[in-house]
């Protein structure tokens, strides 16, 4: 179970205001439970710890095991926001750090695109994908979104000159919408195996559906242990009580934030792998909270690393942020400081401890340091970092969300400010149909 422990705000919170936003928690919670909010439309990720079944998961296996089969060594999964973060940190988190250089290859790798228009980065793609066994994984719910599409495209077009038509076809899985849209006509054109991106979930909620688990299946990692830790998170989370880490969660960073001035939100972690955990957070907050001329932003950094970088402003700088300490509790590997005779370094003091023990004291120290400073702390726990404590993670961000975004007084589940920049990029490209809006923009430049 995810831990919530905001001691760390002692001293910048008067405890009779809190308890009004204790409240509003509550009350938002009830609107989150009960769905009668705005978006309640887009909640069925509440429900699929529950509704995933076991032959979903054989059937993600299944494509693994075809691939593997067919000597397949990379795949591509082609997505963008919530089509690709959710797995992407999974996969980081997870892997061995040194997996490539070790050449350990016990499921195909996988790699990202669609996630950006840099022509360097697909022609890259391309000399590593000539060099391979290529499969391809395509994620959108329309098929026409830009980045995503222009991959797909060239992908598409690299596997079918390849290895011919038919055999891409078996090559190709496609992650889209049950009924409309370009890619699910394509891949029933193309009779490419096909998954549902449920209407109900968004982009950014979907990492437990076949958006995420399936790359993630692929890559090699335990699915069934990530829906279990979801499973286990949505029941403690679904109870109404103070102690709930999501009602805890909500209502301090509302506190916060509108008690203190705080406007941005710093998620901190002391484990390298834990570092697309935080760009995931950061678009679930981000896109859920952000709108209406409101929300926290939400910003992240990698200890002990950025305290040598970022340490500074957030120790002296100005004081317009609270911090979200990432604490894993125990690391699943070994070392031990030794002695050493010269103890030139110093560090003999040390020897005996382990290397953990060091980043746990350097992460109290910068807490305590950081409260000292003006900056209040929140710290969100977890055992170990496996799939079934990410799995909890992930459930317990979406749902304390719902609740924060509701006390805020936002809709979670829309972002309607996302298209400003796609009417523009259109214009500017000459797409048909923007004839008016590509004379308006061009007066403008």
């Amino acid at each position: 179970m995810v831990k919530v422990d905001v001691k760390g705000c002692s001293n910048f919170v008067d405890q009779a205001k809190y308890s009004e936003y204790v409240q509003k928690a509550f009350d938002a919670f009830d609107v989150l439970k009960n769905e009668t909010g705005a978006g309640n439309d887009f909640l069925g990720w509440k429900k699929l710890p529950r509704q995933i079944t076991e032959r979903e998961l054989s059937d993600y296996e299944a494509i693994r095991d075809k691939w593997i089969r067919k000597g397949v060594d990379l795949v591509v999964a082609i997505g963008i926001g919530g089509s690709y973060l959710g797995a992407k940190c999974v996969m980081e988190a997870l892997s061995h750090n040194f997996a490539k250089q070790l050449k350990r290859k016990d499921a195909p790798e996988v790699v990202f695109a669609g996630n950006n228009l840099s022509e360097e980065y697909l022609a890259e793609l391309m000399d590593l994908m000539q060099e391979r066994n290529c499969a391809c994984i395509v994620i959108s719910k329309s098929g026409t979104t830009t980045e995503p599409a222009v991959a797909f495209r060239i992908v598409k077009q690299y596997l079918e000159s390849h290895y011919g038509k038919a055999e891409a076809a078996d090559r190709i899985v496609a992650i889209t919408d049950a009924k409309k849209g370009a890619l699910k006509t394509l891949a029933t054109q193309e009779n490419y195996e096909s998954f549902v991106v449920p209407d109900n979930v968004g982009g950014r909620f979907s990492v437990l559906t076949p958006v995420g688990l399936l790359p993630i299946c692929v890559a090699g990692f335990d699915i069934k242990a990530l829906v279990a830790g979801a499973l286990d998170a949505a029941k403690g989370l679904e109870i109404k009580s103070e102690k709930n880490p999501a009602i805890i969660y909500a209502s301090m960073r509302n506190y916060l934030h509108t008690e203190c001035g705080k406007a941005i939100e710093i998620l901190l972690n002391y484990n390298p792998k834990l570092t697309y955990v935080a760009e995931w957070w950061k678009q679930l907050y981000g896109e859920s909270e952000g709108k209406d001329g409101k929300g926290i932003f939400p910003a992240s950094v990698n200890n002990t690393a950025d305290l040598h970088s970022m340490g500074q402003f957030i120790q002296e700088g100005s004081r317009v942020m609270f911090e979200t300490v990432l604490h894993v509790e125990n690391a699943q590997r070994s070392v031990v400081i030794e002695s050493d005779p010269q103890n030139l370094d110093q560090l003999n003091f040390l020897a005996g401890k382990h290397v953990e023990h060091c980043n746990h004291m350097a992460e109290l120290g910068t807490v305590i340091a950081h409260q000292d400073g003006g900056v209040p702390q929140l710290q969100v726990s977890v055992e170990k970092v496996d799939a079934f404590n990410l799995g909890s993670l992930f459930y317990f961000f979406e749902f304390a969300c719902g609740v924060s975004a509701y006390t805020l007084g936002v809709n979670p589940f829309n972002q309607p400010g996302v298209e400003a920049y796609k009417k523009n990029m259109f214009a500017l490209l000459e797409k048909p149909g923007y004839e008016e809006a590509t004379k308006a923009i061009k007066a403008r430049l």
